[in-house]
Formats: C-alpha cells, structure tokens, sequence
C-alpha cells in the first residue's frame, strides 16, 4: 500500500508545477485506519510546505497516523517553520518518505528528529519517481546553477529552417503548446544574439494563466538592437542580457535606462563563458533555462557542459538543401568518440510530431 499512497503525493506535487521553484514540488498524504484523511502539496514559493497542508487540511484528528510525503520533511527555519516540528506535534505515528532531501541544511536531518522523537520513518517509497518529479532541484541546490533543457524543433531530415530561412513553423499546434507549458514552469529562456536580430521573438509564455520566464540573451558585444521586442516590455517580464567586458558601454548604460539587467560576464574565446554565466544566474535564483538558442549557441552550451537534457521535437517533414541549417552548429566535433551521448532516452508522440527526450551523459543532474 505503500506506493500507491506514494504515487498519490507524486499527483499532488505535481500541481505544484512552475509555482514553487526555486523550492522543489512536494506532495503529502496522510491515511489512518487505511482511509485518506489529509491531503496537501507545496502550492507556491514562501507558503506553507505539503506536509503542514496535508496536516492543516485533514478531516480528523491525525494523531496516530501515517504520513507519505514525496521529500524528507524540512528541519530547518526558512520562509516557513520546519514541518519536522508540526509532525512531532501532531504525533504523528509514522512517516514514509519517498527520497531524502538533497540540500545540506535538511539532508538526514529531518530524518534523524523525527526517530529521535519516536517516529517511524521509511526511505526511499518510489525514489527514482520522485528524484525524477524533482531533478531540477537537486541539480540546483547541489550545485547552485540552473538546470538546462536544450530545446529544438527540427525536419525529418534534420533541418531548423528552409535555404531561405524559413522556419514558422516547423512544428504543429501541439508541439507549440507543449513549449509553451514548459516556458510556463521554467525560471529562465535563454537564446544567443543572432536569433534575437534574426527573428526578434518576444520569449513570452502565451497560455491563458501562464507566467513568463526571465528572458536570457547571449550577446557578447551588445549587439542587440533597442526596438527588439525582448525589450518593449520589461515592465512585465524581466529580461538579462549577458555580456562581455568588451561591450560599448554606452549601449549598456541605455539598455539598463531602459530596465534590463546587464550582467558582465568572463570571456572565453571572445564569447560570454557559459560556465560563469550559469554561476551568476544560480545566485538570481534561477534554478531552470529553457535553451531555445539557434544552432551556434546549442553548440556553445553542449561544448561547455552546461546541458542537463535535451528535446528534439521532430515534424514529420523532409526539408533537403545544403545550406538548409541544422540543430547544432558550431565547429562541431571531429571524431565520433567525442560525440555527446544521450542517455535514459524516451520517445513519443504530440500531434503528428515525435518528441525525443533524453538526458545528456556525464552531466550533472
């Protein structure tokens, strides 16, 4: 019975989705004498925890009971009290866990007060669904930078756009919609200069009640045009250009004028260093990008390990023509041993597309 309550908090944290980051989604169920008397998940970033949810919304006296919680509960103060406490509290007899909580302030901690108090406590219900739910962020609090998804949409045979540029769209309605969910529940879109002078996107989420991610561009020489679109609306939905210390300073001074934040970033090769740049945006608190850079810069964020995970969406037409650009550009690599691997691949379809997922290999996630 177990798991079943388990996958039941898992449907929960879920509702949680693109509401709660940088906090990871969390989803509690409290059963006694085999009934669901408590439901609850983290709703939103600074509110109250699943667990003290769960206890708050149950409709008996939960002394006794079991809890199934998908993360180690907290012992830590932070926006909230630790639910640690509230579950001691409440007697609550005992509690199963799906995975330990990866941040060094909770981890094993939690654990550890709940047996010193009594409590019996379970690990590891459904972990590897629940690491899952959360691998944005464990790569985050592990290692302070954003999780990143490289996104493209691509031909059958390979191609992001026609001879003559075209590329609108690729991809049907579904696969559009499906991008557009993902902007909703990410902290970050990032694209390089050449695809905001080349298409000039607004990055914007456009679901009905969906938010905007803060909008990243790579420019290493400030190159940005000042009537692109990414900068009309700054009032509502941030955006961050990253740059070199080679940029005009006088653009700088302007595009801030105009709201953005310029952040300044080491140069590698002449270009923005990715590395330095996923640290500076880890310490905004932005613990996801969604990567939707052209071919060039799905290059630069491979060649610099900044990947964690990939998806091709793949429209069943057949484009040809040799200048006709690819996903991946760059100085590619040389021999096939030192190609990027992709590993826990799976494979679907949205709408007459296919949808490739997969995780790149050695990555930190």
């Amino acid at each position: 019975m177990d798991k079943g309550y388990m996958k039941m908090a898992l449907e929960l944290a879920k509702k949680g989705r693109g509401r709660v980051n940088p906090n990871p989604m969390v989803g509690a169920i409290i059963v006694k004498n085999e009934k669901v008397i408590g439901v609850g998940y983290h709703e939103e970033y600074g509110k109250a925890h699943a667990e003290v949810n769960a206890i708050n919304n149950a409709v008996y006296d939960v002394k006794g009971a079991t809890l199934y919680v998908t993360l180690e509960p907290c012992s830590h103060y932070g926006k909230t009290p630790p639910c640690v406490e509230k579950i001691i509290e409440n007697k609550i007899k005992r509690v199963v866990i799906g995975m330990v909580d990866p941040n060094p302030l909770v981890s094993g901690n939690g654990v550890k007060k709940l047996k010193q108090a009594g409590v019996e406590v379970v690990i590891g219900v459904l972990e590897d669904e629940c690491k899952k739910l959360n691998e944005v962020f464990i790569k985050y609090i592990t290692y302070k930078k954003p999780f990143v998804i490289l996104k493209t949409a691509m031909s059958l045979d390979g191609k992001i756009a026609t001879s003559l540029g075209e590329s609108k769209w690729i991809t049907g309605e579904e696969s559009r919609e499906k991008v557009h969910r993902l902007r909703n529940e990410v902290l970050g879109i990032m694209v390089g200069i050449d695809t905001v002078i080349k298409d000039n996107p607004q990055l914007t989420c456009r679901l009905k009640e969906g938010k905007s991610p803060t909008r990243i561009i790579v420019d290493s020489k400030l190159r940005i045009p000042m009537e692109s679109k990414v900068l009309e609306d700054i009032s509502n939905v941030k955006t961050i250009i990253a740059t070199t210390e080679s940029a005009d300073k006088n653009k700088l001074v302007k595009l801030e004028a105009l709201g953005a934040k310029v952040l300044t970033i080491k140069s590698k090769n002449n270009k923005v260093d990715l590395n330095d740049l996923m640290i500076k945006l880890g310490h905004l608190k932005i613990d996801s990008i969604l990567l939707e850079g052209g071919a060039k810069l799905n290059f630069s964020a491979l060649e610099s390990g900044i990947v964690d995970k990939v998806q091709f969406y793949i429209s069943p037409k057949i484009i040809g023509g040799t200048g006709s650009k690819t996903p991946v550009g760059g100085n590619g690599i040389e021999l096939l041993k030192d190609a990027y691997k992709v590993k826990d691949i799976t494979l679907r379809t949205i709408g007459e597309d296919i949808l490739i997922e997969g995780y790149i290999l050695g990555g930190k996630s």
